[in-house]
């Protein structure tokens, strides 16, 4: 079976151009980037737990 590769962002939310959106478009765009960055820390954090959980067991 081949490794699906992901799927690419259904938006570009960084680098872009950002002189043509209205100051709503600019707070929409924070807000999602405010989430992202909250899911984002979540999974670095279940990250950091399992792999304390990990050294923890195999501890000597």
């Amino acid at each position: 079976m081949e490794e699906e590769l992901p799927t690419p962002p259904r938006e570009v939310l960084v680098e872009a151009d950002l002189s043509r959106l209205s100051v709503d478009e600019l707070e929409s765009r924070i807000d999602r980037l405010k989430a992202e960055i909250v899911r984002l820390e979540a999974a670095r954090d279940a990250k950091r737990a399992s792999r304390a959980a990990a050294d923890a067991a195999f501890k000597f």
